[in-house]
C-alpha cells in the first residue's frame, strides 16, 4: 500500500513538473517572439526587455544572445553589445553571422590590444590541439579504447601469425592514440578552466598594480575591451590582456561571459 502511495506521488510531481516546464518554455518563446517583433518595430530598448526576460528564466541560447547583441548594437551600446556576442559565441564558436557582427562591435572599440605572438610548443599544441574540445579529445580516447579492445581480441584469437601481427600492430597503435587523446583532453579542460574572459563595461577604467586605489595606475581600459580574469580578491579582480599586460580592477568595471 505504501509503495503504491509513494509511485502516485512521484507520478504526481512528475506531471507537475511536466507541466511547469512546458508552460515555461511557451512563455519563453511567446517572450523571445515578442522581443523579434520589437526588434523588426525598431524598438530595439523593448526588444533588449524582452530578450533579458527570457535570460532570467534560466534560457540560454546562442540565438538570444546573438539577438541581444545586435540590439545593443543599434543603440550604439558597444560593451553590452560584444558581451553578449561573446556569450552567443561561447554556445556557437563556428557561427560566422555572430563572428561577423562581433568584429563591427569590437572596430567601434578604443583600446588596441595586439594579441602576443605563439611561438615553438605553444603554437604546435593550438594549431593541432586546440581545433578540438576536451569533450571531443575525452570522446576520441573512449573510441581509441574501444578500438583497442576489439583489436586485441582479435589478435587473441586469430589463428594466423599475419593477421596476429596486423591486429597487434594497430591495437598498440590505438592504445597509445587513447592516451595521448586522454592527455590532450586533460590539457584543453585545464585551458577552459582558466579562461575567464570579460568585458570592460566602464567608460574609462583605470587598471592598478594592486587591489588598492593607493597603488599606482599601470594603463586605461576603455569600454568593450575583452580581458581574462585571473584572481578575484575581495571587491577586484586581476586581469590580463591580450598582449600580456597585467593588473587590478573593481569589480563593477567589467563583466564575465561565463556566468551560465
Amino acid at each position: 500500500m505504501m509503495e503504491q502511495l509513494n509511485r502516485s506521488k512521484q507520478f504526481y510531481l512528475f506531471i507537475v513538473f511536466t507541466c511547469v516546464s512546458i508552460f515555461a518554455m511557451a512563455q519563453n518563446e511567446a517572450l523571445f517572439k515578442k522581443g523579434n517583433d520589437f526588434y523588426n518595430e525598431g524598438k530595439y530598448q523593448k526588444a533588449i526587455d524582452a530578450y533579458l526576460e527570457v535570460s532570467e528564466n534560466n534560457e540560454h541560447s546562442a540565438a538570444l544572445y546573438y539577438n541581444l547583441g545586435n540590439s545593443y548594437y543599434k543603440l550604439n551600446q558597444i560593451a553590452p553589445s560584444i558581451y553578449y556576442y561573446e556569450k552567443a559565441l561561447l554556445l556557437d564558436p563556428n557561427d560566422q553571422d555572430i563572428q561577423n557582427n562581433l568584429q563591427f562591435a569590437k572596430n567601434m572599440t578604443i583600446d588596441a590590444i595586439d594579441v602576443m605572438p605563439q611561438t615553438g610548443i605553444d603554437k604546435i599544441f593550438e594549431n593541432f590541439v586546440g581545433k578540438l574540445s576536451y569533450q571531443t579529445w575525452a570522446v576520441l580516447a573512449i573510441v581509441a579504447m574501444v578500438a583497442f579492445v576489439v583489436l586485441f581480441l582479435l589478435y587473441y584469437f586469430s589463428a594466423y601469425s599475419s593477421k596476429k601481427r596486423i591486429f597487434f600492430g594497430l591495437s598498440i597503435l590505438f592504445v597509445i592514440i587513447s592516451l595521448a587523446s586522454l592527455g590532450f583532453a586533460y590539457q584543453q579542460q585545464g585551458l577552459e578552466l582558466n579562461k575567464q574572459p570579460a568585458i570592460i563595461f566602464a567608460k574609462e577604467t583605470s587598471v592598478m598594480s594592486e587591489p588598492n586605489m593607493g597603488s599606482s595606475e599601470v594603463f586605461k581600459l576603455h569600454e568593450g575591451t575583452k580581458v581574462n580574469v585571473l584572481e578575484v580578491l575581495g571587491e577586484w579582480k586581476k586581469i590580463k590582456l591580450a598582449d600580456g599586460k597585467i593588473g587590478w580592477l573593481p569589480n563593477n568595471d567589467l563583466k564575465e561571459i561565463k556566468d551560465f
